[in-house]
């Protein structure tokens, strides 16, 4: 499973998508979390502004397959 380094302890998570390369910019980041493509630990998540902390796991589904990568 990739890392993803952050700066701080947390990253807003449409921040996050767009700093692992599966999304280029905000609007696409927000398509992938309507379209309920988004898990953080496991659970589903839709909301762009949510704060993910180190260690996190997140798993994005992609029509090119599944992405996952954990917060470092």
């Amino acid at each position: 499973m990739d890392e993803v380094h952050v700066r701080d302890d947390v990253i807003r998570l449409g921040q996050l998508l767009k700093l692992a390369g599966v999304a280029d910019s905000g609007a696409e980041a927000r398509a992938l979390l309507d379209d309920d493509a988004v898990t953080v630990d496991g659970e589903p998540e839709n909301r762009r502004g949510r704060q993910v902390a180190r260690g996190a796991v997140v798993e994005v589904d992609l029509p090119t397959g599944k992405v996952a990568f954990t917060v470092a």
